[in-house]
């Protein structure tokens, strides 16, 4: 047995980590006097103690992370953290977190090796990635906590701000700061209150999210079992691809241009917004379309309205800013 292994195999005897069937997004009573049970895609993860080592590979968890007073226990990360993120407290804070790997592919996936993460000893993973797994990790003791709506089983339907608020108070649980997470959710219901009182019922107006593929390519939507679908709501827009039952699929520029939305929010996850633009004003007959002749176009990064993370409450804001002038 190699040195990791008996280092993961002693943890995972203390009992650290249980998995075990079950349904997905709240969190359940403890199950010993000493432990906590939260649920996330899917199954039982069950702790013994707060973690105090954690290793981050996704982006999305920071946020939720600083409000609970918890980037102190992060050991390392892995992967996007754009500086646009976030406020200049959380940039201290990242700043001061060894980086582990920023490689990305194409589709803006990590690739990192399993062994880079488990040498970082730690007691708890936030995000899943391909070849880091919730089995393979459990199997050494690691717990992992995904972002819900980016489960690969076990996701909710639909995402939407309660996803958000449910997701933070699974954090509030996990790390003992449940009065900080509440805290924030207040926050957080405030300000989506605050946009919907700014835009009213909105004025009549359409929209699409898209992810594009800078330099040609497939064009990718988001339908109502996304974050975009309540996003928009909110911003008072209706989506164009309301009648489709997906989180995020390929779309046709004849499709697209058919739909023809008044608004376009464009994701991307690094790279030139102006490129990310382009891609879209360059398809065929999109000068026709309502939104790109009257230049009512918003490029923002992803995590600005996909998964459901307090980013998504910046992003709205953003979108009412940029929309209601």
């Amino acid at each position: 047995m190699n040195n990791s292994l008996k280092i993961f195999s002693a943890v995972a005897a203390s009992g650290l980590l249980l998995l075990t069937g079950c349904a997905q997004g709240q969190t359940s009573a403890a199950s010993s006097e000493n432990s906590i049970t939260v649920q996330n895609c899917g199954v039982d993860v069950t702790f013994n103690k707060t973690p105090e080592r954690m290793v981050i590979l996704k982006s999305a968890a920071v946020p939720a992370l600083h409000d609970l007073g918890v980037m102190d226990k992060v050991a390392a990360r892995a992967g996007a953290y754009p500086d646009e993120y976030y406020d200049q407290a959380t940039r201290d804070e990242l700043s001061k977190i060894p980086m582990l790997s920023d490689d990305l592919d194409a589709s803006g996936h990590l690739n990192i090796s399993k062994d880079a993460v488990i040498s970082q000893q730690p007691d708890l993973v936030l995000g899943e990635v391909d070849n880091l797994d919730r089995a393979s990790l459990s199997q050494l003791g690691i717990p992992l906590i995904e972002e819900p709506a980016m489960c690969k089983s076990g996701a909710p339907e639909h995402q939407s701000f309660e996803s958000i608020y449910d997701q933070l108070e699974t954090y509030g649980t996990i790390f003992d700061r449940e009065d900080r997470a509440e805290t924030a959710i207040s926050d957080l219901k405030n300000r989506v209150e605050a946009v919907k009182e700014r835009v009213g019922d909105g004025d009549g107006r359409t929209a699409a999210v898209l992810y594009p593929t800078v330099g040609g390519g497939t064009t990718y939507a988001y339908g109502t079992k996304s974050m975009a679908e309540p996003q928009l709501e909110a911003a008072g827009f209706k989506n164009v691809f309301d009648n489709v039952d997906q989180r995020v699929f390929e779309v046709t520029s004849e499709d697209l241009i058919n739909r023809n939305p008044d608004v376009l929010i464009l994701l991307y996850s690094e790279g030139d917004p102006q490129a990310v633009a382009d891609a879209v004003k360059n398809l065929p007959g999109a000068d026709s379309m309502t939104a790109v002749r009257d230049d009512q176009v918003m490029v923002q990064l992803m995590n600005f309205t996909e998964p459901a993370t307090p980013l998504a409450v910046d992003g709205l804001e953003k979108i009412a800013e940029r929309f209601y002038q």
